[in-house]
């Protein structure tokens, strides 16, 4: 058996050339704070509570249904976030025990945000 802990960091992948509208959604946009430093590969981090995102430009791309998962404190409160951005809501299948949103960063990078009840 692994012994896992908790997620520490969660990659997504940019197009090439795009780190500065990266910055600007989730830094501007988002309001994420960055962690500043030189990273592998050019990638800029990001702390979403006590998981790090690392963002980074890559070749090729698609648009997939993959995301990772964050728990809120306050789903509503961070819906109407997403919608004074401007930033598309979608929603999926129910799930027993917790209410749950989707929304993409401008490079068709998925997020969930869910809320136990």
């Amino acid at each position: 058996m692994i012994p896992f802990k908790r997620i520490d960091h969660i990659l997504i992948t940019i197009p090439e050339g795009k780190t500065n509208e990266a910055r600007a959604f989730y830094a501007g946009m988002l309001d994420l704070k960055e962690i500043l430093g030189d990273h592998p590969k050019g990638a800029i981090w990001f702390k979403i509570g006590d998981v790090q995102l690392h963002v980074r430009e890559e070749a090729g791309g698609n648009y997939s249904d993959r995301h990772p998962a964050f728990e809120v404190s306050d789903l509503k409160v961070a819906e109407q976030f997403l919608k004074s951005k401007n930033i598309t809501i979608s929603y999926s299948s129910e799930i027993d025990g917790r209410d749950r949103c989707f929304f993409r960063d401008p490079f068709g990078n998925r997020f969930e945000l869910l809320e136990y009840k």
